[in-house]
């Protein structure tokens, strides 16, 4: 990438973030900003948490007022996908709106789901992530807002579709600007290695329309391929040879790649007669792979028997899938070719840790903080502490994130870890490349505190068919048989919550059940280190253990987010000028 590309993308980057700032807290006048921001959750819990934050933020004066802020749930039953999401919130908007919703502007960011790869994430949404950025303090929604603060001017009513775990980064010439005001649907598309492509989706473009070189090309698209073999890119002609011009890679060779789309008002309205015609949808639909694939006129409809990339197979998906097919097909998609853009992806721990810590290139681009609204230690190795107060006693390790957390005189963090939303007691010592997570939960009608702990690389998704298999499913790269004998404990003892048929660390009930969050954290970091040295240890007689996912179940958002305004309040008094 040239220097002056780079820089072009920062100085881009700083302004828009300046112009969002500029808003932040402020009453936005007609026309200036999105006329609905929406967010889609997973169920009505999840909705009821993110409601939760949004009132706060917007109490806090973090979002701009005089916009109309709306959580959508996803209906209860099967798991619909991003898809599905896409359709009910359109269904939900029409319901609040009716007329009116003709002539509104709204961003739609599908933050559903429970982040089993970024699981300081998991109690109260990706969406709200911490971003070294801001003060006040960016989460995700503040950064998605602030990258697409120039569209809602130049954009004609209808919804602009996204995702909460991924960045856009973009830089156009003075006389360009993204424009959304063609019928059907309009995504952006971004430059990127033909090993991109392959986990991403793929624009096939018209190699008639003539390529002007500069850093943004408005064109239109033959068909959209879904996570597609470097042959069957190079087969259709979705392999572009690198010329001249401001862009961001330096391959002779690549493909332009999938991130936020925008569809228009009618198609919009097209897209909820979709949803009477299917009905009450009983498997995941994909609101990149299922509706993209249909545009363009090359589709076909042979991706639609494809179920690859599917991780639950329901039998009615096929046909859904062409239902979708023949209803979309027809129905334009236009691209808006970003050259000089970047894409990142944060939806997993070790995502997080390169990007916050180890990501030059991000870092320079977005200006991203090592310690963002903190109290914390004079030096800072590489890591980044957010949101958090550390004695100045305290170290952390290269790699390392510590967010929304607390840590008492001596205490100590490993190279890259994450530690998120803990309490640690003076003198503890975090290990190297472990990720620890507190959450409070009721229990019993009681408040009560649970630390997770797993190893940054364990797999929280892999599952065997029944507890006499867990020799399959590793925990700090040891079976998890290898760490109960450790704890003092039989193999029978340990038991899964949820689906019998479905064991994993993510249910298995590993974390132990304290009555305050420093002795929780305590508690959790002597098995830790039981499980790592080799050592015995005994747990205290009774001890209740948790899983992941039913610290989830009986999380309690108010105290959690209590305890943040705790730290908030503190940061602000001993750092006025903050």
């Amino acid at each position: 990438m040239s220097q002056e590309c780079s820089r072009r993308l920062q100085s881009a980057t700083r302004e828009k973030r300046r112009k969002f700032d500029s808003l932040r807290a402020g009453e936005v006048q007609p026309g200036e900003f999105w006329d609905v921001v929406v967010l889609t959750a997973v169920d009505e819990k999840q909705r009821e948490a993110y409601e939760l934050q949004i009132r706060e933020k917007l109490l806090r004066k973090e979002l701009p007022v005089g916009v109309q802020y709306k959580v959508f749930a996803d209906p209860p039953g099967s798991k619909i996908g991003n898809g599905g999401s896409t359709l009910y919130a359109l269904q939900q908007l029409n319901e609040v709106y009716g007329k009116t919703l003709c002539r509104l502007r709204v961003i739609l960011i599908h933050a559903g789901g429970f982040s089993q790869r970024l699981p300081s994430a998991s109690a109260l949404g990706k969406i709200f992530t911490a971003v070294p950025l801001g003060d006040p303090l960016y989460q995700m929604l503040e950064l998605k807002l602030a990258l697409y603060v120039d569209f809602p001017s130049q954009m004609k009513p209808g919804v602009l579709v996204t995702c909460a775990d991924d960045i856009e980064l973009y830089s156009t010439s003075e006389d360009e600007r993204v424009k959304f005001d063609k019928p059907g649907f309009t995504a952006l598309g971004h430059p990127s290695p033909l090993s991109i492509g392959t986990t991403h989706g793929v624009f096939v473009l018209d190699s008639k329309e003539k390529s002007s070189n500069s850093e943004m090309e408005n064109t239109s698209c033959l068909r959209f391929l879904h996570k597609p073999s470097v042959d069957k890119m190079r087969d259709t002609g979705a392999v572009c040879k690198r010329q001249s011009g401001c862009f961001v890679l330096s391959d002779a060779e690549f493909a332009y790649t999938d991130s936020t789309y925008y569809i228009d008002f009618n198609t919009a309205m097209s897209l909820l007669n979709l949803l009477k015609e299917l009905g009450p949808l009983d498997c995941e639909v994909d609101a990149y792979g299922d509706f993209l694939q249909a545009l363009g006129p090359n589709a076909t409809i042979d991706y639609t028997n494809n179920t690859a990339n599917v991780t639950k197979e329901e039998s009615s998906l096929v046909t859904i899938r062409q239902k979708i097919f023949h209803h979309l097909k027809g129905t334009p998609l236009n691209v808006i070719l970003l050259n000089n853009s970047k894409f990142y992806h944060i939806g997993s721990t070790s995502e997080y840790l390169f990007h916050l810590t180890e990501d030059v290139m991000l870092r320079t681009e977005l200006g991203l903080l090592s310690s963002a609204f903190s109290v914390d230690m004079k030096e800072n190795s590489g890591c980044c502490v957010m949101h958090s107060v550390l004695d100045p006693s305290v170290s952390v390790g290269a790699g390392s994130v510590v967010e929304y957390s607390r840590l008492g005189a001596g205490a100590s963090v490993g190279v890259g870890s994450i530690v998120s939303s803990c309490w640690i007691p003076a003198g503890l010592s975090v290990p190297d490349s472990v990720f620890m997570h507190s959450l409070c939960v009721n229990h019993k009608q009681k408040t009560r505190f649970v630390t997770v702990v797993f190893g940054i690389n364990d797999d929280l998704k892999r599952s065997v068919e029944a507890p006499a298999f867990m020799e399959d499913l590793n925990l700090f790269g040891v079976s998890v048989a290898e760490s109960l004998s450790r704890w003092g404990l039989e193999s029978e003892a340990l038991r899964f919550s949820g689906d019998a048929s479905n064991c994993s660390l993510w249910s298995a009930c590993l974390s132990p059940v304290c009555s305050d969050q420093q002795s929780s954290f305590s508690l959790t970091l002597e098995m830790l280190q039981a499980a790592l040295s080799g050592s015995t240890f005994t747990l205290p007689r009774d001890t209740k253990l948790m899983s992941m996912q039913e610290a989830l179940q009986y999380k309690d958002l108010q105290q959690m987010l209590e305890f943040r305004t705790g730290l908030y309040e503190d940061i602000k008094q001993r750092k006025p000028n903050n």
